[in-house]
């Protein structure tokens, strides 16, 4: 059996929760925004930094290069979250910015292959995995930083702003996609335009600073002691069979989330859509994550967490290939915003119903590294090989059913794991 739900501590509140939840949520937007903006121009990236001749070989690359950012999660969340859990909430969170401010300008200004050579590709990749870092510090503090300032009874929908937030990222890195497509020919877009939505997300970097600033120094943090790091490490192993199937329970959720992202780059390159068309089908995606997630958030203070983990997961199952065949079959602006939707909001509905169920399941001295433990290493499994799989899936196979197939199967194995998570709603204590 996996360990009860330990009771979260009091801790004392000088900011107003919903201060403290503004603080996580924006900083989380924009540092989600600089990660997820790559892959909305994979296609141009991939022709400006990889001498590769074929279309294929160049999309290839650049989706391996945007999976090495997933890689380096698991060492963010292990490094970053340990010292949130030791320092506080903010130093964590006030350091993953700027590590993600440094990733973002190297990718915005860095020279293509023709003028520095491999040299391009080689610091594309060292800012990917600087990012990946940055992002996979970021969600283990930021959500224990909102199960933590919650009122007892709204902890669902307070957590529920981790994924929303994400959705919000995705929303404007879509806008900021559609808009830059429309506006530029396809040679300008390819020569310089890509680079605009990182420049973009510089420019809203210091608005997370100005508003993190705001929370208490030493937010929750644990009193230093010797041997607190061995103690932490004996924490996450009494807890081990609880990170393990939240791991595998995350692997649909991440699935998912990466074949709504791919559908933008397949439906313009199968020339299913127009590429404005496709950027927009991102836009959607961004708001039925945040529609799912904040509903989902609702329902799991009225209803538990369970039940909002098993209902959407199953879903996903049985409806990835139907929606994949009609985007396939019936091309258009209808099918592909409904695919999009569809999957992005039961995605985001089962993703926050883990990402809550977790760290009540965690005590406050590990939970941030038991969260990034969880989120970066299913990201790093899962996310960084997806979009790999698909192109790799759909080429091999010569079927464009492929990437729904991997869905299918993703969220099956989750649902295995999900039945052994113990429902956290009844016992959590204020």
């Amino acid at each position: 059996m996996l360990s009860q739900s330990i009771p979260l501590s009091q801790t004392p509140r000088t900011l107003a929760p919903w201060k403290v939840a503004a603080a996580a949520v924006a900083g989380n937007t924009i540092e989600f925004y600089d990660f997820v903006v790559y892959s909305f121009f994979a296609v141009h990236i991939g022709r400006h930094f990889f001498p590769i001749e074929s279309e294929f070989g160049n999309l290839l690359a650049a989706v391996i290069t945007f999976g090495l950012g997933f890689v380096a999660r698991p060492l963010g969340g292990l490094i970053v979250g340990a010292y949130a859990d030791i320092r506080g909430r903010r130093a964590a969170l006030m350091l993953t910015v700027v590590l993600m401010t440094v990733g973002t300008l190297g990718i915005a200004i860095c020279p293509g292959h023709a003028e520095i050579g491999l040299a391009a590709p080689v610091l594309l990749v060292v800012c990917r995995l600087m990012q990946g870092f940055a992002l996979g510090g970021e969600v283990g503090p930021a959500t224990a930083l909102l199960i933590e300032a919650s009122p007892v009874r709204r902890r669902g929908l307070y957590a529920s702003w981790q994924l929303a937030s994400q959705g919000m990222a995705i929303g404007l890195g879509g806008a900021v996609g559609v808009t830059v497509t429309a506006l530029l020919t396809p040679a300008q877009l390819g020569a310089w335009g890509w680079r605009i939505p990182f420049m973009v997300g510089l420019a809203l970097i210091p608005v997370a600073i100005i508003i993190r600033r705001q929370l208490p120094e030493g937010w929750h943090a644990t009193t230093r002691k010797a041997g607190y790091l061995a103690t932490l490490a004996g924490g996450l192993r009494r807890h081990r069979r609880l990170l393990a199937w939240g791991l595998l329970a995350m692997m649909g959720a991440v699935v998912s989330t990466q074949v709504v992202q791919f559908m933008a780059t397949y439906a313009i390159r199968q020339q299913l859509v127009p590429a404005a068309l496709g950027q927009a089908s991102v836009l959607v995606a961004g708001i039925a994550t945040v529609v799912g997630a904040l509903v989902a958030g609702v329902l799991c203070d009225r209803w538990g967490r369970k039940r909002i983990m098993w209902v959407p997961c199953a879903l996903l199952a049985l409806l990835a290939v139907p929606l994949f065949w009609g985007l396939n079959a019936v091309p258009g602006a209808a099918t592909m915003f409904l695919a999009a939707a569809v999957v992005a909001g039961l995605t985001a509905a089962y993703g926050t119903a883990c990402l809550i169920t977790v760290p009540e399941l965690l005590p406050r001295e590990s939970r941030a590294t038991g969260v990034s433990i969880v989120y970066g290493c299913g990201l790093a499994l899962f996310g960084a090989t997806s979009q790999f799989v698909f192109a790799w899936l759909g080429e091999a196979l010569q079927d464009p059913l492929a990437p729904a197939y991997y869905v299918t199967l993703a969220a099956l194995l989750s649902l295995m794991a999900i039945r052994h998570l113990p429902e956290s709603r009844p016992r959590v204590q204020s």
